[in-house]
């Protein structure tokens, strides 16, 4: 006798998947804009799609970096990374990641919304499996430590810091005097616990977000990096979409990035208060304090243009 078919299973089956991932906390803006995007994908589509999110991979045993790999084998239908962790497979994302190379927000926004982050776009799907589909802020970067004040670069001097997978990074770090170390963020999370990492770099909010604000008392406004979290979707499973969902997709993360990008701004402000509140001690730097660390990094660019060359200049607007 042939069991009678469940309407609703039957339409789960026929309908299109749809796994969001990230490595944070549902709390995050970066999980409350993929909520965002599955939101409006199902208030469009009802029982033609079905959302799934998995907010913090580390939660499953993952590596921060796995995400990568994850949505590039269709695991993870859509994700987003610091594009430094990209730089090993795309290089000119290298560029990207130079030292004070945005004023501020509005400058960084407007450059990676436009020309440098439509080529870097076109290089990052060249050498993945991915479609990018915009890209959320991870916003300007601050040091901390647990050893002392930072004021200047001759503080850093010995010190070990992580850094993001890339050669850029690293050698900013370099020439600023400390002992850059690359490690995924699981990594780093056990140095600072355990004391053996002296340093991070991070915006506040990803400081408290992973805790290190408890265990590292002295943090320095520095600003000296500005990232981007790309929001990557595995390619095959997005170009076999129909067309009125791909459209509706890339109209969800427009919007979910200006709605990012709102919440970043206050998450700093609310994550600086927990810093203090912590006992944490926040150094806001000079005028030429901060030209300091400008000066002492100013090798860079010189290497970036031999690197780079002059057009990706150009297309930041420099």
């Amino acid at each position: 006798m042939v069991e009678p078919v469940n309407e609703k299973e039957s339409a789960l089956s026929a309908a299109i998947q749809i796994r969001m991932g990230g490595y944070g906390p549902p709390t995050t803006a970066f999980s409350q804009a993929l909520k965002f995007i599955g939101d409006r994908i199902e208030a469009r589509f009802a029982d033609r799609v079905e959302i799934e999110y998995v907010y913090n991979i580390m939660d499953l045993g993952h590596r921060g970096e796995d995400i990568l790999t994850l949505v590039e084998d269709g695991e993870l239908t859509l994700g987003y990374q610091s594009s430094s962790y990209l730089t090993d497979r795309v290089g000119e994302l290298g560029f990207a990641d130079l030292p004070f190379l945005f004023r501020d927000n509005d400058h960084a926004r407007a450059t990676m919304d436009g020309a440098l982050g439509r080529h870097l776009t076109e290089k990052i799907e060249a050498g993945f499996n991915y479609r990018i589909l915009g890209y959320f802020e991870n916003g300007f970067r601050h040091l901390s430590n647990r050893l002392r004040p930072v004021r200047r670069p001759e503080d850093l001097t010995g010190m070990k810091i992580r850094v993001l997978p890339s050669d850029v990074q690293a050698r900013t770090f370099q020439l600023l005097g400390a002992t850059p170390l690359r490690m995924d963020l699981t990594e780093a999370i056990d140095g600072v616990v355990n004391g053996t990492l002296d340093a991070q770099e991070n915006p506040f909010a990803n400081t408290v977000t992973y805790g290190v604000h408890k265990f590292h008392r002295f943090h320095t406004m520095t600003g000296h990096f500005y990232l981007s979290r790309p929001i990557f979707a595995h390619r095959q499973s997005v170009d076999a979409w129909p067309d009125d969902l791909k459209a509706a997709m890339d109209q969800a993360v427009q919007d979910a990035v200006v709605f990012q990008r709102g919440l970043s701004e206050q998450e700093a402000i609310d994550a600086r208060k927990e810093i203090e509140a912590e006992g944490g001690a926040i150094v806001e730097l000079a005028a030429d304090e901060h030209q300091a660390f400008a000066d002492a990094v100013r090798p860079q660019y010189t290497e970036a243009r031999d690197t780079f060359g002059d057009e990706m200049f150009r297309l930041a607007g420099l």
